[in-house]
């Protein structure tokens, strides 16, 4: 399976289009959303290692080295994924909208919430540095599960397939520094202010960065 291919099996991707609202039910004008009970499931991986919640096995989509498996070990991109699962459960637990959107980095949604009238701009950046700062993937894990609390809490979604691309960069530290730098473009607004693009906030928040 090619990565593309393992992409579009993800939850996310199998419920929410590509322009972030729900896919409808073939032939009908019904929303297709994910059942309560399954971002349940993911939910149970929160603070868990990969490969430690049975029921999450359903839900991952990396490929898997035969070998390795058969010696008990995982790989990076299997700690990612189950990670931005996990997440996920938690982003769309009683959510109307979908909380994964193609494009939104992890930057540009924490922009977003800095902004939002009910936001402390200062309490934000703190708990951006927070995590931004992290070193051990199982510490940004954890320090990520606030952010997207604060997320959740605003209606702002997040792009999970970047997420994922995201968490397994941090296993190494070039590939980390580089993550960070994008994180810190789009929290400021450096690239959206190039392209000329503003990101697209949820209802109570700024549609422009402030100058």
């Amino acid at each position: 399976m090619s990565e593309t291919d393992h992409r579009t099996q993800r939850i996310w991707n199998k419920y929410i289009a590509t322009d972030g609202t729900w896919h409808r039910k073939e032939g009908t004008a019904a929303e297709k959303r994910p059942p309560g009970e399954d971002l349940a499931l993911l939910r149970r991986g929160l603070s868990r290692p990969v490969g430690t919640v049975l029921p999450m096995f359903a839900f991952y989509t990396c490929p898997v080295d035969d070998f390795a498996a058969r010696r008990g070990e995982v790989s990076a991109e299997q700690e990612a994924e189950h990670a931005a699962l996990a997440l996920f459960g938690l982003h769309q637990q009683s959510k109307e909208r979908p909380m994964h959107r193609g494009g939104v980095s992890l930057g540009r949604a924490m922009r977003a919430l800095r902004h939002h009238d009910r936001s402390s701009s200062e309490a934000v950046d703190s708990r951006f540095e927070q995590a931004f700062s992290a070193t051990a993937p199982e510490t940004l894990h954890y320090r990520l599960r606030g952010l997207i609390t604060q997320l959740k809490g605003i209606d702002q979604p997040l792009d999970y397939d970047r997420l994922c691309e995201d968490l397994y960069a941090w296993r190494r530290p070039p590939s980390r520094s580089r993550v960070r730098r994008r994180w810190g473009l789009d929290y400021y607004g450096w690239t959206q202010a190039r392209s000329g693009k503003t990101e697209t906030a949820p209802a109570g928040s700024p549609t422009t960065a402030p100058s």
